[in-house]
C-alpha cells in the first residue's frame, strides 16, 4: 500500500479512535467539572504543545520534510503551548486566564487547520516518511488537540446552564 493510501487511513482512525476514548473516558469527567476546572484540564494538554518543536529537529524527521510545513507546525505549536501555560500561570486572575484559554484554542485550532491545508498543499502524505518518529504527531496527538480545541470553544460560546439546587427531602421523596 502507498503512503498516500496509508497516512490517511491512519488519520481518520486516529480520530475514530481518539473520539472513542474521549467520549468515553474523559468528556464524561470533564462534564463533572466546573468550566474552570475542564478549561484547566484542556490547557494542560495543550501545555505540552511545544513538542511540535520537533517538526525543526535534525535527526527527528527526514531532511526531505518540506520546509515551508515544518516551520510553520513547528512554531504555531510553540505558541499555542506557550498560551496554555500562561493561562495556567494566571488562574488566580479570572479575566486573564480566560483571555488565555480563548488565545490558545483560536490560535490552536487555526492552526492545525492551516496545518491540514498545508498537508494536503505540499503533499505530506506521498512524504509522510519523513516524519520519522514525529509520525505519531498528526496521527494519534492531533486528533486529541482538535478534539478538545473544538470542545472548549464550544464551552466557551456556549450559555452555561444553571444547576437548580436540590433540597435533600425533596431528593428522597421522588
Amino acid at each position: 500500500m502507498s503512503p498516500e493510501i496509508i497516512f490517511p487511513i491512519h488519520l481518520v482512525l486516529g480520530y475514530v479512535a481518539c473520539l472513542l476514548l474521549f467520549s468515553v473516558y474523559a468528556l464524561p469527567k470533564l462534564k463533572s467539572m466546573s468550566r474552570f476546572q475542564a478549561q484547566r484540564v484542556i490547557a494542560t494538554l495543550h501545555s505540552f504543545r511545544f513538542f511540535g518543536l520537533v517538526f525543526i529537529l535534525p535527526g527527528v524527521v527526514g531532511p526531505n520534510l518540506p520546509a515551508g510545513f515544518a516551520t510553520s507546525a513547528a512554531y504555531a505549536d510553540f505558541a499555542t503551548g506557550v498560551l496554555a501555560l500562561l493561562a495556567l500561570l494566571s488562574v488566580r486572575v479570572l479575566p486573564l486566564f480566560w483571555f488565555f484559554v480563548v488565545a490558545f484554542n483560536l490560535v490552536g485550532v487555526v492552526d492545525l487547520f492551516l496545518n491540514y491545508g498545508h498537508a494536503i498543499q505540499l503533499g505530506l502524505p506521498a512524504l509522510a516518511g519523513q516524519l520519522g518518529a514525529a509520525y505519531a504527531i498528526p496521527i494519534l496527538y492531533v486528533p486529541l488537540l482538535m478534539i478538545t480545541h473544538l470542545l472548549a470553544l464550544y464551552w466557551l460560546v456556549r450559555p452555561q446552564l444553571k444547576a437548580a439546587p436540590v433540597l435533600v427531602e425533596d431528593a428522597i421523596k421522588a
